[in-house]
């Protein structure tokens, strides 16, 4: 699938269009995603504020679906655990970038190399319009190198 093609879709996804989550970009190398959450009276708390659990979910699937197709079919990737530290209300539109350089990839390789899992922390932050910090995002991404699918071993798959 090409990046464009999912940005679309999540864009009209009803968990993200309803709440005002917005991926206003993915590029096509799959290294960059940029999500916003946009204030509206559906998403707003009690206090006028942006919900926690939208800006929670802003973040959610992005380490995972940006690791997935730069890692390739070679390797179970799933998110394993996450964490969030609200800073401050979160007013107005919000946004996040999420960043894949060639260090984290070889990293992941090496860690999985032998088959074993690796479980990586990835961090991002949703700022507010003027730069500020609004909440601190913690993503446990676990990923496994898939077993070898050799006719010898009576696990052949079609490709």
């Amino acid at each position: 699938m090409k990046a464009s093609t999912l940005r679309h879709g999540m864009n009209l996804w009803p968990p993200f269009l309803f709440t005002g989550i917005h991926v206003a970009a993915i590029s096509p190398d799959w290294r960059h995603a940029r999500v916003e959450l946009r204030m509206r009276p559906w998403n707003r708390n009690y206090v006028r504020t942006h919900f926690g659990g939208s800006l929670f979910a802003m973040t959610d699937p992005f380490w995972m679906l940006l690791l997935m197709p730069l890692l390739g079919r070679d390797y179970y990737v799933w998110d394993q655990s996450g964490a969030i530290d609200f800073v401050k209300p979160g007013r107005g539109t919000v946004s996040t970038r999420f960043d894949i350089d060639d260090a984290v990839l070889e990293e992941i390789r090496q860690a999985t190399a032998d088959g074993a899992k690796y479980l990586r922390w990835f961090e991002n932050e949703v700022v507010d319009a003027d730069g500020e910090v609004v909440a601190r995002v913690r993503k446990q991404v676990y990923v496994r190198r898939k077993p070898d699918r050799r006719p010898d071993q009576g696990d052949v798959t079609a490709d």
